[in-house]
């Protein structure tokens, strides 16, 4: 039995924005949720998941008219530590990075633990020390000492 050649999927070039590359798979909705897109402000986005690669699989972001600032580009590497930055200006690469994992991260994480003094009532900020391991980040927390390093994005705030 012949087989059916697969057609190819072609995603539009942007002409200014940024594309972010070699995203750990299956985490493109938590890199969508942490630009919060969309909103009533967003451009054209594009979104390719479980794309095949020289290392595995990944999954693309494209955001058309947004470059990214520092902020979200370190959450973006809790759940993506493999991940690169593309600025595109007028369809070209004007500058390409790879994601820093920052030492610390306060105010972005809710801790795992329901009874942690970041959990109360209590005026106080989460605080993470991140150590990353490869393709993995563990985060420990430095009131209680619990860690999370499964489903990062799920408790991103």
């Amino acid at each position: 039995m012949e087989e059916t050649p697969i057609p190819e999927i072609r995603v539009h070039p942007i002409r200014n924005g940024t594309v972010i590359d070699h995203i750990t798979a299956g985490q493109a909705l938590n890199v969508l949720n942490i630009l919060n897109i969309p909103n009533p402000s967003s451009g054209v986005v594009s979104i390719i998941i479980n794309a095949p690669s020289v290392h595995g699989i990944k999954d693309v972001v494209k955001i058309e008219g947004r470059e990214l600032n520092v902020e979200e580009v370190d959450r973006i590497s809790l759940i993506a530590p493999k991940a690169t930055i593309n600025i595109i200006r007028n369809f070209e690469v004007s500058g390409k990075t790879h994601v820093h994992i920052p030492e610390k991260v306060s105010g972005v994480v809710k801790c795992i633990n329901p009874n942690c003094i970041s959990n109360s009532n209590e005026p106080v900020t989460s605080r993470f020390t991140v150590k990353p391991d490869g393709r993995k980040i563990t985060l420990r927390c430095s009131y209680c000492e619990r860690t999370i390093s499964e489903d990062i994005g799920n408790h991103l705030l």
